[in-house]
This record gives C-alpha cells, structure tokens and sequence, in this order.
C-alpha cells in the first residue's frame, strides 16, 4: 500500500482574466504554492495553487486556479516525504485545468511547465500543532 493515497479532490477555486486585444506577445509566468494541513485521525488536506500571468501586466491575462485533496496518511511518514507525495498527486490535475480553461476560452492553449518538486526548497512551518484540525 502506498505512504500517501489520495482520497478526494476538488477545484476550490478559478480565477480566469482575459483583457488580450488583437494580436500582442505576452510574457507568461508561473506561480505555484502547495501547503498541507495535518488532521488528527491521520491524514491530511493539500491545498495546490498554479497561477499563470502575463509578467508585464498581471491585469492583462491572469489564470488562478486552486485545488484541494483529502489524502490517506500511514503512520510514522515524515512530513516532507508527505508534501512532495501530495503536491505529485494534485499538480496534473491544476496543469490540466489551466489548459483545458484557456483552450475552451477561445486563446491558444497555456501548458503549465512541470515542477520537479522534490528540486524545490521545502519550508516547513508547524503552526500550532493544539490547533490540528479533527
């Protein structure tokens, strides 16, 4: 059985602003943040958001999407082992959906780029663990 079994998902939010009048270059940028939320019966809520823009002018084309994923946690899994597993989990699903948005909008296609995440500077913060969510 796998460390991290995603339960559930679902898009919690979708923020899409296309200002693009007639023929112009945009300049796209990406950003992504991925947090976890631990729960007291074990498992956990990733809550994953991809958000592309025009770097120039963010008012011009901006994509936000969020998603969130209940996830099934083993005992004794170490906490950054848990955040790359979930971010690996929900990112296709947020890449597809900024695709599949700006496609069906009428724009060419936006294609996400892929983040090796277990590349990235993880930063942990435990919040108070007292407050844990049931």
């Amino acid at each position: 059985m796998a460390n991290v079994t995603m339960k559930a998902y679902k898009v919690s939010e979708i923020i899409f602003n296309n200002k693009v009048n007639g023929k112009v270059q945009l300049k796209l940028s990406n950003k992504v943040s991925h947090n976890v939320r631990y729960n007291k019966s074990g498992g956990c809520e990733a809550l994953l958001t991809v958000e592309v823009f025009d770097k120039e002018n963010k008012d011009v084309l901006n994509v936000k999407v969020t998603v969130v994923g209940a996830f099934a946690v083993n005992q004794g899994v170490e906490k950054e082992f848990i955040h790359v597993e979930t971010f690996k989990e929900l990112f296709p699903f947020a890449k597809a959906l900024v695709t599949t948005l700006s496609a069906n909008a009428g724009i060419p296609p936006i294609y996400v780029q892929n983040v090796d995440i277990e590349k990235q500077e993880i930063y942990r913060f435990d919040m108070n663990n007292a407050k844990e969510e049931e």
